[in-house]
Parts: C-alpha cells; structure tokens; sequence
C-alpha cells in the first residue's frame, strides 16, 4: 500500500472532515431541541397529543435513513411547489440542505424515545417532593424531571451520536464530498480503495474517540453525586 497519495491530497480529507462534522453537529442541535418538546408531549396520556409524535417516531425509526435521504433529495424535487420555490430560494437545489433535513428528522426521533423513555422512568417520589414544595407542573417539568432525564437519558444518547456521525457516511451518495465522499473520490484516481477508505475510517475513528472522551467527561460531571464518598 503505499499512502503518499493520500498525503499528497489530504486536503480532499480535511475538507471532507469539515462537511461530516457541520453536519452531524447542526443536526443533532436541532434534532435535540425538536425532540425536548416531542418527548414531552410522547409520554403524555392524551392521545390527540402523543399520537401525532408517536406516528412521527414510528416513520422515521421504521425507515432506513439512506430511503429518507433519497426521498427528500429525489423524492421532494418532484413537487411542483418545491420546483417553484427552488427557481427563488437556489439554496434548495444544493444536496446539503436535504441531507441534513433527514438526518435531523431521523436522530430527532431516536432521541425523542430516549427522552421519552428517561421521562417516564423519573422515580414518582421526586415528583411528589417538588409538588410538596409548591412547584407547579411546568416547573416540576423543568426544574425536576427533564434535568433528572437528561443524567438518565446520557449513556444512550451518546451511542445516538455515534450512530449519527457513521450514518452521515450516506451523505456522499447525494453528491457531497464529506470523509467518504473525499475516500469515493482518491480511489476513483488512484484505484487505491485500502488507502483511501482506511484512512476514512481512522477520521471517523479520531471523531468517535473524541465524542466518547466528552460524553465520558460529561457522564462524571452530571453524575458526580452518584460516587460513593470518601471517608477519612
């Protein structure tokens, strides 16, 4: 194997770093704060409210990611609406827009029944506490049970990043040059996929190690009242 061509355009990879880490880091931003409300509204008992949120975590975690990809990318040009509105608005003909429409929706799911699920596991005693103090529901919500969901909700929602930052390897099926798209690219001109794919992979490897360093630093910080304590 020889990687002198990889450092020759190791700037086709660093590029590519730079498209794979704006994307996954503005998706799992805004998939995170659709899924806050969403996961509130999941783990009520009203039907009319859970309902809608259910059906939408249910499609989207039903689906593969690369069919909701190829649905928005292929599947939405298709719209006369949205052929109107991309001849005004040129930022809806760019690939960019539509992968990261699907990755939001999808990781919004995922973390929506992570949530959820933290939500619902709150031990009924702290609620009972905060309402013996006079908190009202709004504020027993946000003073007591999403901070205590959050801590429960963290070991899995790091695993949903990771699985993010792999799935976003898709987005250069739709055209764009992100860590796979940059690997598609040198084995294309050199017929070196070892190289080019292997050295793929040690980036998203760099990128998972930092993201499990920083949920641990984070799992330490919010769960330092769990350590036993140390007697003298």
């Amino acid at each position: 194997m020889d990687f002198s061509i990889i450092t020759e355009n190791i700037s086709e990879y660093i590029n590519g770093l730079w498209l794979t880490v704006q994307l996954v880091s503005l998706s799992l931003v805004i998939g995170l704060v659709l899924s806050v409300p969403f996961a509130v509204m999941r783990s009520t008992n009203r039907i009319f409210i859970s309902g809608p949120v259910w059906l939408f975590t249910y499609c989207f975690r039903g689906t593969p990611l690369l069919v909701q990809m190829f649905l928005f990318y292929y599947g939405l040009g298709q719209l006369e609406f949205v052929k109107e509105l991309s001849q005004s608005w040129t930022f809806m003909q760019d690939a960019y827009w539509y992968a990261l429409l699907a990755f939001t929706l999808n990781t919004a799911a995922y973390t929506t029944e992570i949530i959820r699920g933290a939500i619902v596991a709150t031990p009924y005693g702290e609620i009972e506490a905060a309402r013996a103090c006079g908190m009202s529901r709004s504020l027993v919500l946000r003073r007591v049970v999403l901070p205590s969901a959050f801590r429960r909700a963290l070991p899995a929602y790091s695993n949903e990043v990771i699985f993010m930052l792999h799935g976003s390897a898709l987005a250069s099926l739709i055209t764009l040059v992100d860590i796979t798209g940059a690997a598609r690219i040198i084995n294309s001109r050199y017929y070196s996929p070892y190289e080019a794919f292997l050295t793929a992979a040690a980036f998203y490897m760099a990128l998972t190690f930092l993201i499990v360093w920083g949920f641990r630093q984070l799992e330490k910080r919010w769960h330092a009242h769990l350590k036993p304590r140390e007697t003298n």
